[in-house]
């Protein structure tokens, strides 16, 4: 597989591939989703689940939901891949993990992408602590919050209020996949996917964990992609024989477009390479991909903002006397005070906050979006900047305005005097040389 890789990285052939893929899976009919009646439950027009695939709701007269079940026999593993809910099917979203016996849900988009509602937010906030679907009779408990550098995981509490049955829900939530996009490494990647088997949600004696991004195509298709090869590599005596390009052909017959970019299908060959190293008996590497994610920093949401650099001396550090001595502070007044004023306004410019949605997801994760940090502090003001400058040079503080001039200028006076018999001398030259 390695070698593989290096082939197609070193004749640039990944879009070629890719298109390949493209062109050999099948198309299947997709009767159910394109009914008058399920057009407003679907996020895309053109993604659609099959017919022969599609999760069946049972509770309620509706029976539709833009959802697949994936099934990999040979590993034994069952994957419900689905849309991110629409704000009118977050209680479908929310029946099919009840009716599925569901433990576990992968999120892998966050609500609000480059200023688009990617996904309506079907788990209550942190202020709320619980939501409640009137259409479906279920109620959501948020009952803890683990959030990371890059991923959160939520403990929800699923209860069905027509039978009082209650249930325990993990929701990993990555945070920072780009749509379209890959990772930022496979070791993150490969970090939050054991963190997802470790969890026991993948396993097979509980229901088909629920994984979704936006579309439920190409970062879905990924995760499950890469999690089905290292399982199939485990089982297998032959690890080589387990083809990514076959393995992502046969899971296209569950659901259309897995994987959407030839950059997610390189970076999966990545994710599995690496991942095939800890599979090989290198148990090191799950506590080194833990290390490389960082997953202990700040989300960047919590990053503050770099600090304002200090003001700028608008000699340059070298001081020079003036003409007018007297009209040096009314320049340095006028330098920092409009300093003082635009500089938080540039600030905001840099860190804009994003527009809150009409559907009311302005939070993101469970947490506000970027704040800007810098335009809630109030500039320094002029008394303030004379204090620091008073501090930094007592020596020039000694001196009042109003004592002797330094040798080499001139008085005020003096300057006013010459000013006024120059002008005088000027303008009496003109006179003569322009009517005499």
């Amino acid at each position: 597989m390695e070698a593989e890789f290096r082939e197609i990285d070193e004749n640039g052939s990944w879009t070629a591939i890719y298109q390949d893929i493209r062109q050999q899976s099948c198309e299947l009919p997709c009767k159910v989703a394109k009914l008058p009646e399920n057009k407003t439950r679907n996020r895309y027009r053109d993604v659609s689940p099959f017919d022969h695939s599609r999760i069946h709701l049972q509770l309620g007269t509706n029976d539709y939901i833009n959802a697949s079940l994936l099934t990999v026999e040979e590993a034994q593993r069952n994957y419900i891949l689905t849309q991110g809910p629409l704000p009118n099917t977050c209680g479908h979203f929310w029946e099919m993990v009840w009716e599925q016996r569901t433990r576990g849900v992968v999120m892998l988009n966050r609500v609000i992408e480059k200023g688009s509602i990617k996904c309506a937010q079907y788990w209550p906030h942190r202020e709320e602590k619980d939501a409640i679907f009137e259409d479906t009779s279920f109620k959501l408990t948020l009952v803890s919050e683990d959030i990371k550098s890059y991923y959160t995981v939520r403990q929800l509490e699923l209860e069905n209020l027509s039978t009082q049955e209650t249930r325990e829900i993990l929701h990993f939530h990555y945070t920072t996949w780009p749509d379209f996009g890959v990772p930022e490494s496979p070791a993150s990647f490969l970090n939050f996917l054991f963190k997802v088997r470790e969890s026991g949600c993948l396993s097979s004696d509980v229901g088909p964990v629920v994984v979704h991004c936006s579309a439920g195509i190409g970062r879905s298709g990924t995760f499950c992609l890469v999690d089905t090869c290292l399982l199939l590599m485990s089982i297998r005596k032959d690890p080589s024989s387990v083809r990514i390009r076959d393995v992502l052909l046969e899971m296209r017959r569950y659901r259309m477009g897995l994987i959407q970019t030839a950059d997610q299908l390189r970076f999966s060959y990545l994710a599995v390479i690496e991942g095939a190293k800890y599979i090989r008996g290198d148990t090191s590497l799950q506590e080194s991909w833990k290390e490389l994610s960082n997953e202990e920093d700040d989300p960047p949401e919590f990053t503050p903002p770099p600090p304002l650099p200090p003001p700028r001396d608008p000699h340059n550090g070298k001081v020079e006397s003036s003409f007018f001595p007297e009209s040096d502070a009314v320049i340095q007044q006028m330098i920092y005070s409009q300093g003082s004023s635009r500089e938080p306004e540039l600030r905001k410019r840099n860190f804009p906050a994003p527009q809150p949605p009409p559907d009311g997801a302005d939070q993101l994760d469970g947490h506000v979006g970027f704040e800007d940090h810098t335009s809630t502090a109030p500039a320094p003001s002029l008394e303030q900047q004379q204090e620091t400058k008073e501090q930094e040079f007592p020596e020039a503080t000694e001196q009042p305005i109003e004592s002797s001039p330094v040798p080499g200028t001139w008085s005020p006076l003096l300057a006013n005097v010459c000013l006024c018999t120059a002008l005088a001398l000027s303008a009496y030259v003109c006179y003569r040389a322009f009517f005499h």
